[in-house]
């Protein structure tokens, strides 16, 4: 019984991985094509949501999106997610409309052949290097100012304990959110963890689903740097909250066999 569990999580691991690769390979000429002029980058954000909309699909677990309602399509927002997993961006591209930007680590720009479109949709970033975070900053004011919603991951990097405890925040997207008046959304992906584990040197997919809540829009309207501290605390404790729910909702549903959703 052990060994045929352990096959079918083989098969599913190549099934996930073949439907990640395969259609972001076929699409890559377009994407080259997309990214050489700026006036074409829109059309490129579009092409990665619905490759990411897509394989999430293919992955044939239920992807549940909470809180959509709450957005305006005419405002724009820094959110603010939990970071867990490597598919913490297709959960949000898939999710969230509009013209996006993301502020992600300088190595993603390093992945072969997807390192030279991030570089050029997105804002990437040395956290060790002031320079890099000061101009990483000014990219993602230009970038609000130019019509497009930032995506930061406040906690910086995936935590240890992912999808259980949040790392402390960072101040960057509450300063920003502050400076430029604009709400942030704090969203939740409880889930995450469980289908896509962050393990050094190791791929592992597990089945299970997925969920995001993307909380209501706190206002920035009015704030000063002075509430950077209360606006950061709110932010971090509405999304800790959801996961400690989340989590013993998941503990419970494990303790009753008909309702139980772990990984397989």
């Amino acid at each position: 019984m052990n060994r045929l569990k352990g096959f079918g999580k083989k098969v599913y691991s190549v099934w996930c991985t073949a439907w990640f690769v395969l259609p972001f390979l076929t699409s890559y000429p377009l994407f080259r094509v997309l990214i050489a002029k700026p006036n074409r980058l829109k059309h490129a954000h579009h092409l990665n949501r619905l490759w990411s909309k897509f394989q999430l699909r293919m992955y044939l677990m239920p992807v549940k999106v909470k809180g959509l309602e709450q957005l305006d399509p005419n405002q724009k927002y820094v959110f603010a997610p939990n970071h867990s997993s490597y598919i913490d961006i297709p959960m949000i591209l898939a999710a969230i409309p509009g013209f996006l930007n993301f502020v992600g680590k300088k190595s993603l720009t390093k992945v072969p052949l997807w390192g030279r479109i991030y570089d050029a949709l997105y804002i990437s970033v040395d956290r060790d290097s002031p320079i890099s975070s000061a101009k990483a900053y000014i990219a993602s004011k230009q970038s609000l100012e130019a019509g497009r919603s930032i995506v930061i991951f406040p906690e910086g990097k995936i935590s240890p304990e992912s999808g259980r405890k949040l790392l402390p925040f960072k101040d960057g997207p509450f300063k920003l959110a502050i400076e430029k008046q604009v709400p942030i959304v704090p969203i939740t992906m409880p889930y995450n963890h469980l289908f896509l584990p962050d393990v050094k040197g190791k791929l592992i997919i597990r089945y299970h689903s997925l969920e995001m809540i993307i909380h209501r829009p706190i206002p920035t309207q009015g704030l000063t740097m002075q509430d950077l501290e209360f606006l950061k605390n709110q932010t971090y404790s509405i999304i800790q909250e959801t996961l400690d729910q989340k989590n013993h909702e998941h503990q419970h549903r494990d303790l009753t066999p008909a309702g139980a959703l772990s990984p397989a």
